[in-house]
């Protein structure tokens, strides 16, 4: 599905977003991380190892909030399925997010030996309390 202009503007901004995964359990597993889009799918960042990422690696299901980072009040909230995660490319990503979210380089709180990885997430539901 395409994105609504005001999931791209908030993906386009240094907003919250919290993801949601899948634990082996069944149970949920949330955390907060940064966000990006290419245009048509949902960019999130991360560490090769981290929970969500073994989550996503079993069960492609998510779920995302996107807030407006001067309203949190206005947010998307997205469900969809996780449709690519690589390496290629994900730690010069990683510092575009940085220049977005912090206004500069990444500083690599985990060390530079972290494996860096893209998650693309296509949605299939997008609603916002705003319609």
């Amino acid at each position: 599905m395409a994105l609504p202009a005001g999931l791209l503007d908030l993906l386009r901004q240094p907003s919250p977003c919290f993801v949601a995964t899948v634990m082996p359990d069944g149970s949920p597993q949330m955390t907060q991380t940064w966000v990006d889009t290419d245009g048509t799918h949902i960019l999130v960042n991360t560490v090769a190892g981290f929970q969500k990422v073994r989550n996503m690696e079993r069960d492609a299901r998510v779920a995302l909030n996107v807030a407006d980072p001067t309203d949190v009040s206005r947010y998307f909230a997205v469900r969809g399925r996780v449709v690519g995660i690589t390496t290629e490319g994900a730690a010069e990503h990683i510092d575009q997010l940085a220049h977005k979210y912090l206004g500069g380089p990444y500083p690599w709180f985990g060390g530079r030996d972290q494996q860096r990885l893209l998650v693309t997430i296509e949605a299939e539901k997008v609603s916002s309390p705003q319609g």
